[in-house]
């Protein structure tokens, strides 16, 4: 299994409403169309008075058999779709991503 990480800022004039909403209802179905996505996962903060906000709007999480079944997929027209939606919602200056290796371990 392999997971792609993006970590999303918001474009400068969208408020973080307009963001989710459109994330939810536009962003994230044309994601989901990705062919051979295994798991797609997307977390946006939650209110948390104790900590200052992060520096990001969203970290999505996407799940993929192996980099070959990934790179697959992105280049497939469902992937170019939601490649070229990101300038929609996204400040790509500030956006990154990445290739990662999730190790889990379970808490003593």
């Amino acid at each position: 299994m392999i997971k792609f990480i993006v970590v999303m800022k918001r474009r400068q004039d969208l408020d973080p409403d307009t963001f989710r909403r459109y994330f939810d209802e536009v962003h994230a179905p044309l994601a989901l169309k990705l062919p051979l996505l295994r798991k797609y996962v997307r977390n946006f903060p939650a209110p948390d008075s104790s900590r200052d906000a992060p520096a990001w709007d969203a970290v999505v999480e996407f799940y993929f058999a192996d980099r070959e079944t990934m790179e697959t997929a992105w280049a497939s027209r469902e992937g170019e779709e939601a490649s070229a939606d990101n300038v929609n919602l996204a400040d790509l200056s500030k956006t990154t991503w990445s290739i990662v290796e999730e190790i889990i371990q379970d808490a003593p």
